[in-house]
């Protein structure tokens, strides 16, 4: 079983230890997200738009 990544890191952070391209996280609304935005922020934002 995997660990799940620590909400206090930052989506540009994520993107390098992933190895994944920058720009790859979205916003619920679809656009891209801030590098300097916390990964926890992100699933908060998610958790909202889902529950609509």
């Amino acid at each position: 079983m995997a660990r799940q990544i620590r909400g206090d890191i930052q989506i540009g952070n994520l993107e390098k230890k992933l190895g994944i391209l920058p720009g790859s996280f979205r916003n619920p609304n679809g656009r891209d997200t801030r590098s300097d935005k916390l990964l926890k922020t992100l699933r908060k934002e998610f958790e909202k738009a889902n529950k609509r």
